[in-house]
């Protein structure tokens, strides 16, 4: 702090005979306010060292080196500094003290207010339990986007039984390809079997996974229009599936097509399902937010429904490599529908029945 500071004398003979040579008055208000900058410093000095002694060991990782009696005075000396900060800023005082005031508050804050867990601490507590946490805090919204789901395989279904035509307008382009109405079974079965070379499959994957995975970041990042948005990519995207349903089923290949798309969409469903309800969730706080006021039930709800996304995303990363590998070596039902179901037995017992303590990873406020 020394070091930082100008010394008294040095400040008054810069101001005296600088700027204000030929104006006493003038030369004597600049060494009044040097010297209450000097007094001001010196009173304060020892508990800013102090403090600055303390942020550094912590920084550098010496905490055997801080005493019992540091560690219980380190809240005590920021806010003092905090204060010294605040009065130096009305009084005007000179630019090193101000600035070695900000830089010593900014870090002593970390230090007394920051996070405590690192990367490894926090991911530890996301898997050990943040997640399910947060996951279960949003169950009334899941089941909301449940419902919602059902309802729009259900419809997609009844409109292309109805009129065909409608499996133009439910199904995108990429997806269709050789799936569409009037379909020879051979033409649908081959879609399913015996093709795990064939590079028409991957990208057909991968369309799939990049169509769910940004249905699931919208469905979430719309969220804050009171929930209706999510609502409706929910029925679109699930219209799709029921569409899909009703073409497979005409040929009697509708448990193939099941059994192929649980492979990968046990997970890619439950990811779709999880990120309309964080999205729901944020929704509904802010259309019903209770007591509390409309920016905090938000933000609450925000922090929440963020650590429900930080699991979808690892969720989709699953479902993709479930989708590139394991339905490709699998080449029957019956093992494709036990890759799903177990997949699907996983998810729902880690989040909702696996409850390894608590932790604050659930961003619940």
């Amino acid at each position: 702090m020394t070091d930082a500071s100008p010394s008294f004398s040095q400040r008054v003979s810069s101001r005296v005979g600088g700027w204000f040579t030929g104006a006493p008055e003038q030369a004597v208000a600049a060494e009044a306010a040097a010297l209450r900058s000097d007094r001001f410093r010196l009173e304060r000095e020892g508990e800013w060292k102090r403090l600055d002694r303390i942020v550094t060991a912590i920084e550098r990782g010496r905490l055997r080196r801080i005493t019992d009696d540091d560690v219980l005075a380190l809240p005590a000396l920021y806010r003092t500094a905090a204060s010294s900060l605040a009065i130096a800023r009305d009084n005007s005082l000179d630019r090193a003290t101000l600035a070695y005031l900000e830089s010593l508050t900014q870090r002593a804050w970390f230090q007394v207010y920051g996070p405590r867990a690192s990367l490894w601490s926090w991911l530890r507590g996301f898997l050990g339990g943040g997640w399910g946490a947060a996951v279960r805090g949003i169950w009334p919204d899941i089941l909301i986007a449940l419902a919602t789901m059902v309802a729009g395989t259900v419809v997609g279904w009844v409109l292309v039984s109805s009129d065909p035509n409608w499996y133009y307008s439910l199904v995108p382009g990429g997806l269709a390809d050789e799936r569409v109405p009037g379909a020879t079974r051979a033409v649908l079965q081959k879609t399913l079997f015996g093709n795990q070379d064939e590079d028409g499959l991957s990208v057909f994957a991968a369309f799939l996974f990049s169509n769910n995975a940004q249905v699931s970041i919208m469905a979430f990042a719309l969220g804050f229009a009171f929930g209706l948005p999510s609502l409706m990519l929910l029925v679109q995207n699930t219209a799709t599936l029921g569409a899909l349903l009703w073409l497979y089923n005409g040929q009697g290949l509708l448990p193939d097509l099941i059994g192929w798309l649980a492979v990968h969409g046990t997970t890619e469903l439950f990811a779709i399902l999880l990120a309309g309800a964080a999205g729901i969730h944020i929704g509904r706080s802010m259309a019903f937010p209770g007591e509390a006021s409309l920016l905090q039930s938000a933000a609450a709800a925000g922090r929440r429904a963020a650590v429900v996304m930080t699991g979808v995303v690892l969720m989709l990363v699953v479902a993709a490599l479930l989708e590139s590998f394991a339905r490709q070596l699998i080449n029957n039902t019956g093992g494709r529908l036990a890759v799903g179901g177990f997949m699907l037995v996983f998810w729902i017992a880690y989040l909702f029945t696996w409850r390894r303590g608590r932790s604050s990873a659930t961003g619940s406020g």
